[in-house]
């Protein structure tokens, strides 16, 4: 097995094209197809992890948190992130980071809080938009069977299917129906489809492989759904509503945190919980328009704490706090694929922030 091999598995666990647009994930240094090892699974990729793998005999380092987020115009070593990336290279270990598209897929980031907290009826807090395509094709009915066995033995509208998205033959019309300019004769049958955007090459690719005459006419339109299954955050529903006070006792002692910032308490029980992984303010609207009792997140400002405006009560548990589980997401993803897959998980605590 190479790097490059485990490379594949977490990008198939969470794509890249899943990433925000000022994200750096993906392999951030070393050589692709050097043999892999052993890995290391951090939050943070730090020299001090780096000297960690070196001592467990590990070559690649997974993080959380890309050790680079904006381009390096010089590596000398003046700062944290330059030595860190000079210390990997020259003991040839491989820095890879799955960040904000570990966050958006189901079962990452946000999925294992609810998991530490014990929420049910998980759900993607605010799914994304524009990921989906709708595939709509016209062609005689006796050619529909021929066309359809065609484009599942291709694979790329069985990889839809397979993902959960649907495919259906509707009748469209008979004889000449079709449009006032049509030609056509005999029935005529639509197949549609929807699939990721993603795979709208594939699609294409079988469609310019099918003999000729046998697509009258086809689209490919955007549709405006969301997909359910990627975004930030998620939402969920405790197995019994707790009093504000014991939930954030509960709060603090499952996700291990010192402290908790959070607003005012609003005298009701808390059912419905909203989370997001690391910086997530931005997604108070989606949990107070869903009626969460509490939305538990990190980072929050001192003025972004009125934004709660008595909707829910905003509790901020630390970055670092909210997502020191993922290692453990990590390697269990990747147990999941490769039953014995060499890998563990750092001792060492990363988080910059101390309390007194």
């Amino acid at each position: 097995m190479t790097i490059k091999d485990v490379v594949n598995i977490l990008e198939n666990i969470a794509p890249l094209r899943y990433q925000e647009s000022y994200d750096n994930s993906g392999l951030i240094a070393g050589n692709p197809d050097a043999p892999f090892v052993k890995a290391l699974i951090c939050l943070d990729s730090t020299e001090e992890v780096i000297d960690e793998a070196i001592a467990l005999g590990c070559n690649l380092v997974i993080a959380h948190h890309p050790i680079v987020f904006g381009g390096l115009k010089k590596i000398t070593g003046k700062n944290y992130v330059e030595r860190t990336v000079i210390k990997a290279i020259r003991n040839d270990i491989n820095i890879y980071a799955c960040h904000t598209n570990l966050d958006s897929v189901q079962n990452g980031v946000s999925r294992k809080i609810c998991e530490k907290i014990g929420l049910q009826n998980c759900r993607i807090l605010v799914p994304q938009n524009g990921l989906l395509k709708k595939l709509s094709v016209v062609c005689h009915h006796e050619q529909a069977e021929a066309l359809r066995l065609i484009w599942l033995n291709s694979g790329s509208i069985q990889r839809a299917i397979d993902a959960g998205f649907t495919y259906e033959q509707t009748v469209l019309s008979t004889g000449n129906g079709f449009s006032d300019n049509s030609s056509f004769d005999g029935d005529l049958v639509r197949i549609e489809t929807v699939f990721a955007v993603h795979q709208e090459k594939e699609i294409m690719k079988a469609l310019n492989n099918l003999p000729p005459g046998s697509v009258l006419n086809y689209t490919i339109n955007t549709i405006e759904n969301t997909h359910s299954r990627i975004g930030l955050g998620m939402i969920g529903d405790m197995p019994q509503a707790l009093e504000e006070t014991e939930f954030l006792k509960h709060l603090k002692s499952t996700m291990q945190t010192g402290c908790i910032r959070h607003t005012k308490l609003l005298g009701k029980q808390i059912k419905t919980v909203a989370v997001c992984g690391g910086t997530g303010f931005s997604l108070l609207s989606h949990a107070i328009a869903q009626k969460a009792d509490v939305y538990v997140t990190a980072d929050v400002k001192y003025h972004q704490f009125f934004d709660a405006e008595h909707h829910l009560i905003l509790a901020d548990i630390g970055h670092f706090e909210s997502e020191q589980f993922t290692i453990e997401l990590i390697k269990d993803l990747l147990t999941e694929k490769i039953t014995n897959f060499a890998a563990v998980l750092t001792q060492i605590n990363t988080n910059p922030v101390y309390y007194l």
